[in-house]
């Protein structure tokens, strides 16, 4: 299934035959979208893979989900947390942009790293373009992620994790 807080892909996710449900998620009290999707999620998933959400997990639902949620940060984590990775990449004039998929956990973007991935740019690049060509880098790295994870090919130790090939 399919839940988010953007209902502009329902019509698409639903045209694959996959149920799609929106659930609004405004203003800084979290608390009933995390509720909402704690009863959809609840025995009905083995993992979580967070896409285009944009919001920070509060540690009770992270806690309460009971699987791994996996996250895709653009950027070529520990460098550029947080909002606006490109536009810091760009203001420090980096030769590469990149995409890391992890596994969330409390301390945000600082979860066991699954897979990263780059792409060599140069100083005519805006950021645009930065977020542009990383897009691109995102959607592989994300998927190899979730792929690797459901064939149960990662393994976590401490705040690392182990791939097998």
């Amino acid at each position: 299934m399919v839940t988010s807080n953007h209902p502009d892909t329902a019509e698409e996710v639903r045209g694959f035959g996959v149920p799609f449900f929106h659930v609004p998620s405004a203003g800084p009290d979290k608390s009933a979208a995390e509720a909402e999707h704690l009863r959809l999620l609840q025995d009905n998933v083995d993992f979580v893979v967070l896409a285009r959400y944009m919001q920070i997990l509060s540690g009770d639902f992270i806690e309460r989900v009971g699987v791994p949620i996996i996250n895709i940060h653009h950027s070529f984590l520990p460098a550029f947390i947080g909002t606006g990775p490109y536009a810091q990449a760009k203001e420090r004039g980096v030769k590469l942009v990149g995409e890391t998929a992890h596994y969330v956990t409390e301390d945000l973007d600082e979860g066991p790293i699954i897979e990263q991935d780059v792409v060599r740019v140069t100083h005519a690049d805006t950021a645009a373009d930065l977020r542009r060509r990383g897009a691109d880098v995102e959607r592989a790295v994300l998927s190899r992620a979730a792929l690797w994870h459901a064939e149960d090919r990662v393994v976590r130790h401490a705040n690392h994790t182990i791939v097998f090939a």
